[in-house]
């Protein structure tokens, strides 16, 4: 059962914290075997928002299979961030799996040394001090998220949310991301000038419900051939309409959206060290043909 480390500092921003325990948690209700736990130097953890929090001191046993999740907390700069105490300070540095952070939970990462050499982003507003303090990372702008290895950074806030959506979609398939995204009424944004890594997060920035149901139907079942007059029985239109919102509101028709999630997840299941043909098969298609035609074609 992996777990999810919340790393928390005093001053800890709500929505930093909330947005990705939601959407793990979520994903946990949803049957996944996550197990949400929240460390801190004490037992009570003061909000910028003024609620206390409880937390243990107690770090438990991780491995590479399990993720950190460092928020931000609250100060007009980073110089002013609190300090974790030696031994989630330890925890951040010696640490072997996923390490994330949202907004200036950033400059945890960097002062355990785990920036250096990578790419990273934190909210607007802290990014020149970011860079200034952290010289040895470069500092991307304008963007949500960016992943770099094992190390993920977000922008701030509710970009927490779109990082978490992404890393649910990379380890378990857009149809589980799509699900907690709907749920909690929200579909990610685009990511500033540069694209996200998900197709599913990519073509969800509008505002058609029909469209967002075709892709919920299809995010559910990428791997499953699915006829168009199956897509548009699902919100009941004709074909034709179907593909005219469709392309309107994502740029792409169904077929090509679907062949994305497909070559996405093969992606990810050969990075697991699964051959073309296997990662094929496991995605939908007949052989590793299709799969070889598509990613050549990027």
């Amino acid at each position: 059962m992996p777990t999810i480390a919340f790393l928390l500092a005093p001053g800890v921003h709500l929505l930093d914290l909330a947005g990705p325990a939601h959407v793990f948690g979520a994903a946990a209700k949803f049957g996944l075997d996550y197990r949400l736990c929240y460390l801190a130097d004490a037992p009570v953890v003061p909000t910028a928002q003024g609620v206390s929090l409880q937390a243990s001191v107690s770090i438990p046993a991780l491995d590479a299979e399990d993720m950190l999740v460092v928020p931000g907390c609250s100060g007009d700069s980073l110089t002013r961030t609190p300090r974790f105490g030696a031994a989630l300070a330890e925890l951040l540095r010696e640490f072997p799996g996923t390490v994330a952070s949202v907004c200036s939970g950033a400059v945890q990462l960097g002062r355990a040394g785990l920036l250096d050499g990578r790419r990273c982003t934190t909210h607007h507003s802290l990014q020149d001090e970011l860079g200034l303090r952290f010289p040895a990372a470069t500092v991307i702008r304008d963007v949500l998220y960016v992943i770099d290895g094992r190390i993920v950074t977000s922008a701030g806030i509710a970009s927490g949310i779109d990082l978490s959506l992404h890393l649910v979609a990379t380890a378990h398939g857009p149809g589980m991301a799509a699900r907690i995204a709907r749920e909690m009424v929200i579909y990610a944004r685009r990511n500033g000038d540069e694209q996200q890594a998900s197709a599913m997060l990519r073509h969800r920035s509008h505002l058609s419900d029909t469209v967002h149901r075709l892709q919920d139907h299809i995010d559910a079942r990428y791997s499953d051939r699915l006829p168009l007059a199956e897509l548009a029985r699902s919100v009941g239109c004709s074909e034709r309409t179907v593909t005219r919102l469709f392309v309107r509101a994502t740029g792409v028709t169904p077929l090509r959206y679907q062949q994305m999630l497909r070559v996405e997840r093969a992606e990810h299941l050969i990075g697991q060290g699964a051959t073309v043909d296997r990662a094929a098969q496991a995605v939908g298609f007949e052989d590793g043909r299709m799969l070889r035609r598509l990613r050549a074609r990027g």
